[in-house]
């Protein structure tokens, strides 16, 4: 009978597997994140050729989020036929040329229109890669590498932001077409070239790959299947996915990041413009502050709460600290450069939250339940991102302000903090050995 591998051996080999497949879902996160909110600089230009009403662009923007509820359990349905090679190939080709489209974009309609078609395109992709890396590595390994995977959304904006300000800027005009239809075709590019590396080089979980001996591949199995062992989790129907509270639970309480997040994501660009700052340029540059700020607070959270192996408090102390900061971001009185601070520092919490709050579902869904359950756990918390655009469009258009949304949304915060202290509690805490 060979010999067990010892500790540091094994965790020697989910440092390699974590290194051969978090840096291409890092760079898919970064390029999916700026198909989701590349919209909002396109707004500036956009809105007024258009002539887009804020009510329109704010509906247009959460059609997205509707397309991606509808379609994201039979997107992950599909994931568990095809393997995630295939389905995440599909998924980022799809999205790139569902982006590609709103070069055509005429009016209200067909501005609704294509942004419900790149939601249904990008359905399955966030749950779909949480239940890939489920595959790979066990709970205790999880915290830092979802912080490394989903650090890709801030980090897109740091990049993205000045770079989409600069296309507005420079490429308006160029071949007789606007700036912001070619911010649509540049950045549709990305998404596509990385479809067709991951369908051609991504491995799967169950496929021999050449950097893994078959040992390895033993220890990787053995380590995933010991922490299912120890999951009471033995009803997998689609219907047990349904009716699970915890599920719920799960998708409220991301829902509720999601809307402090997506009101800075979307709306942060048009509150600098109302601010005096009319150079997209500049808008471009200030935008990267609180995503540059959100890729350290991501990165620290999630490497501490590894190393601490506690969950719970990891998630609740920066999202009430993130409601606290978008509360005072609603200040009328504020300075332009205390309006920054605050939404620097509520942005930073939010998503530093993310990696240990994503821990805690992916620990307890395992099995034939993950794939389903992550899948209706984002599409419950995605309905945040259609409501969140829509409320904040009316409340722009018929208030001329959005302070009184975004304390509503501080407050649903708070609240949804407390039901992180009534998730199972195998999934909250684990064992560091």
């Amino acid at each position: 009978m060979p010999a067990l591998p010892d500790q540091s051996r094994i965790d020697r080999l989910f440092n390699r597997v974590s290194w051969r497949i978090v840096p291409f879902l890092c760079l898919s996160v970064f390029v999916a994140y700026i198909d989701r909110v590349n919209v909002s600089f396109a707004k500036l230009q956009m809105n007024g050729e258009l002539h887009l009403s804020e009510a329109a662009y704010g509906l247009g923007a959460g059609l997205f989020f509707l397309g991606y509820i509808l379609f994201e359990i039979p997107s992950n349905l599909a994931l568990q036929k095809t393997g995630a090679r295939v389905w995440l190939a599909r998924i980022m080709i799809t999205w790139g040329l569902a982006t590609a489209l709103m070069w055509f974009v005429s009016g209200a309609t067909s501005f609704c229109l294509l942004r419900f078609v790149l939601g249904v395109a990008e359905a399955g992709f966030v749950p779909g890669a949480l239940f890939y890396l489920g595959q790979w590595l066990p709970a205790r390994k999880r915290g830092r590498v979802i912080a490394l995977f989903m650090v890709g959304m801030p980090l897109s904006s740091v990049i993205a932001s000045p770079l989409s300000g600069a296309i507005l800027a420079y490429m308006s005009g160029f071949a007789g077409v606007s700036g912001w239809r070619w911010l649509f075709f540049i950045e549709a590019l990305p998404p596509v070239l990385l479809g067709v590396w991951a369908l051609a080089f991504l491995p799967d979980h169950n496929r021999a790959v050449p950097w893994l001996s078959e040992e390895e591949r033993h220890i990787i199995k053995n380590e995933i299947e010991k922490e299912q062992d120890k999951i009471e989790n033995d009803d997998h129907s689609l219907l047990s996915v349904f009716t699970d509270k915890n599920i719920w639970l799960i998708g409220f309480i991301d829902g509720a990041i999601l809307l402090l997040l997506y009101t800075v994501a979307f709306w942060f660009p048009s509150m600098l413009h109302a601010r005096g700052i009319t150079n997209p340029m500049t808008i471009g540059f200030i935008t990267v502050l609180p995503h540059l700020c959100a890729v350290v607070s991501m990165l620290v959270n999630g490497w501490h709460s590894d190393k601490s192996g506690e969950r719970v408090w990891h998630v609740a102390i920066p999202a009430i600290l993130a409601a606290v900061f978008l509360s005072l971001a609603t200040i009328p009185s504020l300075s332009l450069s205390l309006l920054v601070a605050c939404v620097v520092v509520a942005n930073a919490c939010v998503l530093a939250a993310l990696p240990p709050f994503w821990c805690i579902p992916t620990q307890y869904l395992e099995g034939g339940k993950a794939a389903p359950g992550l899948a209706l756990a984002t599409s419950i918390a995605n309905t945040a991102g259609f409501f969140s655009t829509s409320a904040v469009g009316f409340a722009l258009q018929l208030t001329g302000s959005i302070g009184g949304v975004m304390l509503t949304f501080a407050g649903i915060m708070m609240i949804a903090v407390c039901g992180v202290f009534f998730l199972p509690k195998g999934s909250k805490n684990f064992s560091k050995k």
